[in-house]
């Protein structure tokens, strides 16, 4: 059963399969990265899913080397998949430490590997010792017996100990039987046990084989593309002093550039310090124009009464203009009048005097 071990977060790549030089992401943001083992298969695996889709399923080998390639990317090939995984990590504390439980598991696979080869040689060499045996020496009362012990194999201490005293403790013949066979029973679950390993292990280095030749006929591809652009550089070659000098103006150029550069982002900033200050006018102006329409509204409506103003003016000066002519007729009536009678009065006065 498989159980994760260690995990942790990054961001998954794989090489671009046509380029193979180029990296592809094959996940939009950071993902659980897990170690797994299986201790049924005594194997160690690295998991990674991008919801339910399975973006990495890689089996840890012996042969396998994780890279550092910076600071927080670190790199491994998988020749079963036929691949190479990259990991970008958040800080390099994360990448030291995959780093390191790769290696950890690396070496337990290592020594995985040459425990299960150990007990396969183990398993197989007493099968291949006995199956001559089984062909040259036929079940007999006087094998079962026990008077045949250069044909008795050391794995199996009853028949030992039946010849080390057999006038004491000789066994019926039924007994030795169901004895030899338990044994030739246990040396076949054995053979079948070595055959499935060993057909399991054929599979598997079948498959190494197709990839091996895949790998092999990319490896040929890039050294044939390799070996063209080293004649294409040979043939080049005796234009080195043409390609100096075009690179000294070319590394001018770029010197020139990146001043131009350099002064067009201050100029930017002074641009972008402008149109701050710019914005701040604006709003300024936005205000003292509001404030302007409420003067303007204002003086608009003060004229209007200016206006009115103006008019009734005029028509009270009208008025009064009307009223001083009425006045002055007045007046000059008024002064007839006295005149009459002060004529009146001299009048009477005469007559008064002439009487």
């Amino acid at each position: 059963m498989e159980q994760p071990i260690f995990s942790t977060r990054a961001h998954v790549f794989q090489i671009d399969p046509n380029t193979k030089k180029n990296w592809v992401p094959t996940s939009k943001h950071a993902v659980t990265v897990s170690y797994f083992f299986d201790s049924t298969r005594n194997v160690y695996r690295i998991i990674s899913l991008d919801g339910s889709k399975a973006i990495i399923n890689s089996t840890i080998t012996p042969n396998m080397t994780f890279t550092k390639t910076s600071q927080k990317f670190g790199q491994w090939a998988d020749s079963r998949a036929n691949t190479v995984y990259g990991l970008g990590f958040s800080s390099e504390g994360h990448l030291v430490k995959f780093a390191d439980k790769f290696a950890e598991f690396k070496e337990a696979a290592r020594l995985a590997k040459e425990k299960s080869q150990e007990k396969m040689e183990l398993t197989s060499t007493p099968s291949q010792e006995s199956a001559p045996g089984d062909l040259q020496s036929p079940l007999t009362s006087e094998s079962i017996n026990g008077t045949d012990d250069e044909r008795v194999t050391p794995d199996t201490p009853q028949h030992t100990e039946a010849r080390a005293e057999p006038s004491q403790n000789a066994l019926p013949y039924s007994h030795s039987s169901s004895s030899i066979n338990k044994h030739w029973e246990a040396e076949l679950a054995a053979l079948k046990g070595n055959n499935a390993k060993l057909t399991a292990a054929l599979l598997e280095s079948t498959a190494n084989v197709k990839q091996w030749k895949q790998q092999l006929a990319a490896y040929q591809e890039e050294a044939e593309r390799l070996h063209k652009r080293v004649t294409e550089l040979e043939c080049v070659s005796g234009q080195t002093t043409v390609i100096k000098s075009q690179k000294t103006e070319l590394n001018q150029t770029i010197e020139e550039l990146e001043l131009a550069l350099k002064a067009k982002e201050e100029e930017l900033e002074r641009l972008k310090a402008e149109v701050e200050s710019a914005s701040e006018f604006q709003s300024q102006k936005d205000s003292l124009t509001q404030k302007l329409q409420d003067t303007e509204s204002r003086n608009q409506t003060l004229e209007a009464q200016l206006s009115d103003l103006e008019q009734r003016l005029e028509s009270s000066q009208l008025e009064r203009e009307a009223f001083r002519k009425s006045l002055r007729s007045l007046l000059e009536l008024l002064d007839s009048k006295i005149f009459e009678l002060t004529e009146l009065r001299d009048t009477l006065t005469k007559l008064i005097e002439g009487s």
